[in-house]
């Protein structure tokens, strides 16, 4: 089988998982369990450092709690803000994270900041996935953007936010397919060498 095609049936796979990790869990206890980025991530973070998170969707880990815990210790954040549908991200100032006040509809049925949002480069972004692995392999929902995003600014620290249920051996990579640096889940912390 060629990398596509595993690729894709292992988001089929893992879009299951997901959901049934998240489903476990009433709406309420779900956001809770994200609620405070644990030490060993917040260890990383420098003072002032300008923050991406995203909008989660569908069962994704839950991020509104931690874009409420960084604005309130004086972290400028950001979200994703995409220009098409094959377009690039980018990431534009974000000032309500518990709301959508500052938020309009973009492609994917994505709620991103809106056009007067200023443009913001994070020094940390907090990435959604499907899958992950304990050498930082990262499997998205295959829009590329992500991995896109973090070619062009290497320097950023990578973590992303999942299930305990979206840990799998191995994540088909290809090379243009970035690692993270960490990942948390609501039972560990994972830190990579990437």
């Amino acid at each position: 089988m060629d990398h596509a095609t595993i690729k894709s049936q292992v988001r089929k796979d893992m879009r299951a998982a997901r959901k049934a990790s998240a489903a476990q869990l009433p709406e309420a206890v779900r956001t809770l369990v994200f609620s405070r980025p644990p030490a060993p991530v917040l260890a990383r973070i420098p003072e002032g450092a300008t923050i991406g998170l995203y909008r989660a969707q569908g069962s994704e880990a839950p991020a509104a709690r931690y874009a409420q815990y960084f604005i309130e210790n004086g972290h400028a954040i950001a979200l994703p803000r995409l220009s098409g549908e094959d377009g690039a991200m980018q990431f534009a100032a974000h000032t309500d994270p518990l709301g959508e006040s500052d938020l309009e509809a973009g492609p994917h049925d994505l709620m991103q900041p809106g056009e007067d949002a200023a443009l913001l480069v994070p020094d940390v972004v907090f990435v959604p996935l499907l899958a992950f692995d304990e050498d930082g392999g990262r499997l998205g929902q295959g829009g590329g953007y992500y991995d896109r995003w973090i070619a062009e600014h290497p320097d950023a620290l990578r973590i992303g936010l999942a299930w305990d249920a979206q840990k799998v051996d191995s994540v088909p990579l290809e090379p243009h397919d970035e690692k993270l640096h960490m990942v948390v889940t609501p039972q560990r912390v994972y830190e990579m060498a990437a």
